[in-house]
């Protein structure tokens, strides 16, 4: 006997964050609202540390302490507990507080809310104390939901409710014609996990071991799928209830456990199991396991065929060949579709006869109906009513009618993907040449190079995926398969995108000139610039385009995310780019200059700008003015550098001001006191001749006019002397 076990099993995050907090928080003065988990070893070793259970936060003495299991509970608790000044420890399950925010946000609105759920499990009634208005439970998809049409309407589900009611209920919801409809998939991922597999190992198993509580939700869950697949399932507490001689005589036995059900359950009937030589496996070999013995069975079929064929042909009496006859009207193949006629009917399924030789049950869940009705086919019985059904397994033989309406909508749909119709499946495996899916009772095949534009390596990380296909061929030599790309899909789309991306390019460089003004959202900042989306193109705002003064972050001047005005520059079609300033736009320094200042005003400014005839004062960011050497101070300098030094704050008065050609003239020596110095070659300077200096070789510098003293270098910090560019190179006096 070998034994898988679920992969999902054990607590959930939700519950064991409450058994954690109900094991370890401090027992004295604790109590518990409501059982912790539906399970009885759990909530016995929470009664042995001393904490009680209580059923109403009134039982709770002021000022305890009271622990919420993962549950949860109504806004009206919440509040019992507050008048009571309760401590609250919290252990509702994220997934149930979701739940919880959107009954309470949308019934607030005004919309209706409906639970799939069970309206006595303590989650549902939670849930229905946080709705304000109109709230309704149900946990069946036949139940009358007429009442809702018109109305807004908001579905959610208990956190452990079956995945495939959820569904159903919810496209009975939309039958029904409400004003809107916005189904929240509320179900705990978990719990669909455990439900999947729950179904998968069922259908490889031949027994199912179902480990929980009596009363968990989840747990009594998995037994309804494990039930449905017509498998023997055993549903247990603990260890101790299993009796072996259940389980024995099957080839495989699955064990899967609720989501409150704690691992050491599970390892303890895992114990048992191996005390017995059960071989315990994981739960994804038992797939691999059925298939290869699918393979064996096959090749064994096969080789007896072969071996039959070999056998020497006997004489067959006139009785033997009757016999043979009467078997090929009898032996159906499995997808072959027959005509039946129907003979009876019972509560759960009809009776039906095929040549009048045949008769075989068709369950009630297999026939074509929208609801079955025992009394509707007892007279189709009389008239001898024939259906068509199709044969979904032999010995013994399994009929139904479901699989023929299936059938003929997988045929149409073929016909519509053959005129071109995009379809999607989803990967179930690979194989040397690429992908392989199902659709219906097709195979699919997605060769590698039609998987995408590109080589695929790894197929693998296909698998559970949904493809977007469109079909090539069908292949019908022994079975139809159909051989479909999904890169084609995604080329079409590729050229509708480059499409539409040229038609909008198109529209944009035919709706702009440079020097116009648009607007545009600052999208991304660069050390270069920005890049501003202008009619949904991105264009670059250079980063010297920004402002008159300079910047060193695009975050000086502009904020991402926000709109400006900006000023085209220049469009290049060729490249798709285009260039904007924002700067442009905007007045600059010198142009309100003439609004500050005047001549004779006192200003402060900062040193920037050492030259051979003076110095730079930047007064503000983009305006300096010139303070000539002969107005740096009363006494005469050989260079500005030994009165001033770059960086050095000074005040100064406006001489001279030209707003126009942009040139203020400034005095720092009219603000000094005047004194009499004694100045270097006087008698020279009295007699006004030209003054001259020597050069480095010894010969006289030429005379200067005041034009040529313009020419200079700026100075840096640390310089003690300035030159001019003919000293630089040397140049001799001519």
């Amino acid at each position: 006997m070998k034994v898988y076990v679920a992969k999902e099993h054990g607590f959930c995050a939700g519950v064991k964050h409450a058994v954690k907090a109900a094991l370890t928080a401090s027992a004295e003065n604790t109590y518990l609202l409501g059982e912790l988990i539906h399970n009885p070893e759990v909530t016995e070793r929470v009664a042995a540390r001393g904490i009680v259970t209580v059923e109403r936060p009134e039982e709770v003495p002021e000022g305890a302490r009271l622990l919420i299991r993962s549950h949860g509970v109504s806004k009206a608790v919440l509040k019992a507990c507050k008048r009571r000044n309760l401590e609250v420890i919290d252990c509702t399950c994220p997934f149930v507080r979701r739940t919880q925010e959107i009954v309470a946000r949308e019934s607030a609105q005004g919309k209706a809310i409906v639970i799939a759920g069970h309206s006595r499990h303590p989650e549902v009634i939670g849930l229905v104390g946080w709705a304000e208005g109109e709230v309704y439970v149900t946990a069946s998809e036949q139940d009358d939901f007429s009442f809702l049409r018109g109305k807004d309407v908001v579905f959610v589900a208990q956190t452990t409710f079956s995945e495939k009611i959820f569904c159903k209920i919810g496209e009975n919801l939309q039958k029904v014609g409400p004003k809107s409809l916005v189904i929240s998939p509320t179900i705990c991922y978990t719990t669909v996990a455990r439900q999947r597999e729950a179904e998968r190992l069922a259908r490889l198993c031949g027994a199912i071991i179902v480990i929980g509580g009596r009363h968990s939700s989840n747990t009594e869950r998995l037994s309804e799928i494990a039930r449905r697949q017509g498998k023997r399932v055993i549903r247990i507490e603990r260890a101790g209830e299993l009796a072996i001689e259940e389980v024995i005589n099957f080839d495989r036995v699955g064990v899967i456990a609720g989501a409150s059900t704690p691992e050491w359950s599970t390892q303890e009937v895992l114990s048992k199991m191996v005390e017995n030589n059960a071989e315990v496996l994981m739960a994804e070999n038992a797939e691999a396991e059925v298939a290869e013995a699918a393979v064996k069975a096959e090749e064994a079929a096969i080789a007896a065929e072969e071996t039959k064929a070999e056998e020497p042909v006997a004489v067959k009496s006139a009785m033997e060949k009757i016999m043979d006859d009467i078997d090929k009207e009898e032996r159906y193949k499995k997808g072959q579709i027959i005509k039946v006629t129907i003979v009876s009917a019972t509560d759960d399924g009809i009776f039906v006869s095929g040549s009048g030789k045949l008769e075989n049950r068709i369950p009630k869940e297999e026939l074509d109906c929208a609801e079955y009705s025992r009394e509707a086919y007892e007279e189709r019985a009389k008239n001898g009513e024939e259906i068509e059904v199709m044969v979904v397994a032999v010995k013994p033989t399994q009929l139904s009618e479901k699989m023929v309406k299936k059938l003929k909508e997988e045929e149409a749909f073929l016909a519509d993907i053959e005129a071109g119709k995009e379809f999607t499946v989803v990967c179930t495996g690979t194989n040397k040449g690429g992908l392989t899916a199902e659709l219906g009772t097709y195979p699919v095949f997605v060769p590698r190079k039609e998987i995408r534009m590109g080589y695929v390596s790894d197929l693998e990380k296909y698998k559970g995926k949904t493809l977007r296909l469109k079909l090539i061929e069908i292949r019908r030599e022994r079975r139809k398969e159909i051989i479909a790309s999904q890169r084609v899909v995604l080329e079409a789309e590729r050229a509708a995108r480059d499409a539409a991306k040229a038609a909008k390019e198109e529209s944009f460089f035919s709706s702009i000139a440079v020097g116009d003004v648009v607007e545009g959202r600052v999208d991304r900042a660069t050390t270069f610039g920005a890049f501003v989306s202008v009619n949904g193109f991105d264009c670059l705002a250079h980063i010297s385009d920004l402002s008159w003064t300079g910047v060193k972050e695009v975050t000086d001047v502009l904020e991402i995310g926000k709109r400006y005005e900006f000023q085209v520059l220049k469009i290049d079609r060729a490249n798709k780019k285009v260039s904007i300033g924002y700067k442009q736009l905007q007045p600059q320094p010198w142009d309100l200059a003439a609004e500050k200042y005047m001549e004779g005003d006192i200003v402060h400014g900062k040193v920037v700008r050492i030259v051979p005839f003076g110095a730079f004062v930047e007064i503000e960011k983009g305006i300096d003015g010139l303070v000539h050497v002969s107005q740096i101070t009363h006494e005469w300098l050989e260079n500005p550098t030994s009165a001033l030094t770059i960086g050095e704050e000074v005040d100064a008065k406006i001489l001279a001001f030209n707003p126009a050609e942009r040139k203020i003239t400034l005095s720092i020596k009219a603000l000094q006191p005047r004194m009499d110095f004694e100045r270097p070659e006087r008698a020279e300077r009295e007699e006004g001749a030209p003054r001259r200096e020597r050069n480095r070789k010894g010969g006289r510098r030429a005379e200067r006019t005041y034009g040529e003293e313009e020419e200079y270098r700026e100075w840096t910090e640390g310089a003690s002397f300035g030159a001019s560019i003919s000293e630089l190179l040397g140049n001799d006096d001519k």
